[in-house]
């Protein structure tokens, strides 16, 4: 049986900012970046300070890697239908905080963000999305390249390495079948836990290191903290939801008696009205009886 680990997001939080454990960032990011990645710096900015209603909603952390790009990793616990401007504006927020007075605009810093989402991001079937930016010719249909001279001082080989690119992962649509590396962490963030035989970068310390039952007094009471702020959020929305959906039963019932009402005045009767909308008498005899003219 896999022991229980502290679920992602909490252990962004309190245990992955260290430098002693960047190694289980950097599995993930080499995992799904596919090459290997080097954390340089943990980074602070005024996008990820945690705000009281961000508390247990979401968690993010920047990161600056070997290579000097920014990596913003996010973790959203609840629906936000605007959570796209969301990443667009957390990214261009990193580059504009990270870019000094005076610098030539080559100093513009690429920008990687991912989302793991715990809740269903826009309309689609995958669980894993990769988005880029592709300047696409509209009478040739040839993709805009870089020049030679670009290339050489930029050491960039396409265009789409300067623009910031989005990664966003689903983990509601993962249906926990593994078929590779990326699962095996994508599985982790569902289940926060570890298979044996799972052999993706930095898993193997991340089993290591965030097991729950080796968390001390302090931290284990603040993790029961943490998931019953998630549990509270689920809560909410669920009750937000029923409410919605009461109102929108109230609204079509209430429709339902208007138009009861208004083929009743035409002099149409009960029994008529009921074969007519395909709904029991009764239901029409306490509409009109209900109601004074």
């Amino acid at each position: 049986m896999a022991k229980k680990l502290v679920r992602f997001d909490w252990a962004m939080k309190k245990m992955l900012r260290h430098k002693a454990n960047f190694d289980i960032l950097e599995g993930f990011l080499s995992e799904l970046l596919e090459e290997e990645i080097k954390i340089k710096q943990i980074l602070d900015s005024e996008s990820n300070k945690e705000t009281e209603d961000d508390k247990y909603n979401r968690v993010d952390i920047l990161v600056e890697n070997s290579k000097s790009e920014l990596v913003i990793i996010e973790v959203q616990n609840s629906k936000e239908y605007d959570y796209f401007h969301r990443m667009l504006f957390g990214a261009a927020k990193a580059i504009t905080e990270h870019i000094k007075e005076g610098q030539a605009y080559a100093e513009v810093k690429k920008v990687i963000s991912i989302t793991i989402a715990y809740f269903d991001l826009g309309q689609g079937k995958d669980y894993v999305y990769h988005g880029t930016t592709i300047f696409r010719g509209i009478h040739k249909n040839d993709i805009l390249t870089l020049a030679d001279k670009q290339i050489q001082l930029y050491k960039k080989s396409s265009v789409h390495e300067i623009f910031p690119e989005f990664w966003v992962i689903k983990v509601g649509k993962f249906g926990n079948r593994v078929k590779d590396k990326l699962d095996e962490w994508i599985y982790f963030f569902k289940n926060a836990e570890i298979k044996a035989d799972f052999s993706a970068k930095g898993l193997k310390e991340a089993s290591e290191r965030l097991d729950e039952m080796k968390l001390n007094e302090k931290d284990a009471k603040e993790y029961k903290r943490y998931l019953k702020g998630l549990r509270d959020i689920a809560s909410e929305q669920h009750t937000k939801m029923a409410d919605a959906q009461d109102l929108i039963k109230k609204g079509e019932d209430n429709k339902e008696v208007e138009t009861i009402l208004k083929l009743h005045k035409k002099g149409m009767t009960n029994q008529t009205i009921a074969e007519l909308l395909d709904i029991p008498i009764e239901k029409v005899n306490q509409a009109v009886i209900g109601h004074v003219y």
